[in-house]
């Protein structure tokens, strides 16, 4: 193995020997290129925890829900709801258009009240409908919804699966808790600083400083900044949170994980394994169509690349099974798979 393909060294270890020997973790993440079977994976590791007799919540932060799909059940709404079948596992697929709604209002009120303090004569409206077509603001409405579940449902389970959107954005959104800090820090000083000037500037001081003590800017930006402080504690510690990658034995998906793993643990995330999904099986392809087999060789060459480039991190194997996977059954045969796999029985099944 180069040095140059080599992402990490360290002794290979399989799905269960890794939780069991980091007993600590609670929160796990799955990312991966978009059709990779991210949710499939998040599913399986939510699953192997329940049967394991913890409780166990799994939350989908993938703007294109497909909980309710997978287990064929209505998980959605927004709120937390049990999955029938698999005893110990809560649902959550998470709706950020209350808290995008809510941004909104609280955007409206503040910009009125700036403007007014300012002395500008414009409509707060104008501003606000801006600021709500900007992208990064529905990923900032997911950030928040994401630390409000690691914030508040954090005692009340045992271990918590969320299930990211694809890989650009999941580390888009991790990365938030370290660009958030930063930007707060500038926040709070600028806002100092021009309420420190406004008492200066201010024929009547008291009434200044009464202004100052009220301020709902500042109150905003510090209260943010102790949940975003917060947050960063919870996802830069490797002993509690962990990001597992999700691939295809496909040249595209593979070069999307090497990417972005240094992404990663450029946030402070610890990465917790690779795992690879739709392996072909070789009895399957024995005994399948000539197209099977063909695919099952070209898989091979792929499977050599995981192994030289990411082999220590693979900590599951995900078979492709022959019927779709939809229903509760499939997904604890996926926790299964994923339990029994160690690195002996090797990438080719």
């Amino acid at each position: 193995m180069s040095e140059e393909s080599m992402i990490l060294v360290e002794k290979p270890v399989g799905f269960r020997d890794y939780v069991t020997t980091h007993e600590s973790l609670k929160f796990f993440f799955t990312g991966g290129k978009g059709g990779v079977g991210k949710t499939v994976a998040a599913a399986g590791i939510a699953a192997y925890f329940a049967k394991e007799g913890k409780k166990v919540l799994l939350a989908s932060l993938n703007p294109v829900h497909s909980l309710s799909s997978l287990f064929s059940q209505d998980l959605s709404g927004g709120e937390i709801k049990l999955v029938e079948g698999i005893e110990n596992l809560d649902a959550i697929e998470v709706d950020i258009s209350d808290k995008v709604a809510s941004y909104k209002r609280q955007l409206a009120d503040r910009l009125s009240w700036f403007l007014k303090w300012a002395d500008i004569p414009l409509k707060a409206s104008e501003f606000i409908d801006i600021a709500a077509t900007n992208p990064a603001f529905e990923e900032s409405a997911m950030f928040d919804a994401t630390v409000d579940i690691l914030l508040q449902q954090g005692e009340n389970y045992d271990k918590i699966v969320f299930d990211c959107a694809a890989v650009a954005n999941a580390v888009r959104l991790l990365g938030l808790n370290k660009i958030y800090g930063l930007w707060l820090q500038r926040m709070i000083k600028s806002r100092e600083e021009a309420l420190s000037l406004r008492v200066k500037l201010s024929f009547r001081k008291d009434k200044a400083m009464e202004e100052i003590k009220k301020d709902p800017l500042m109150k905003d930006l510090l209260g943010l900044k102790e949940r975003t402080d917060r947050a960063s504690e919870v996802l830069g510690d490797p002993s509690r949170t962990a990001f597992f990658f999700v691939t295809l034995p496909l040249a595209l998906p593979i070069s999307v994980v090497e990417r972005f793993i240094n992404m990663v643990k450029g946030f402070n995330i610890a990465i917790g394994g690779v795992v690879v999904n739709g392996v072909i099986r070789r009895e399957l392809a024995e005994r399948g169509t000539e197209y099977l087999r063909n695919k099952y060789e070209e898989q091979k060459r792929y499977l050599e690349m995981i192994e030289d480039k990411m082999g220590p991190l693979v900590r599951a194997v995900i078979p492709l099974y022959e019927t779709e996977i939809v229903g509760t059954e499939m997904i604890l045969r996926i926790a299964d798979d994923l339990s029994t796999w160690t690195p002996e029985k090797g990438l080719f099944l």
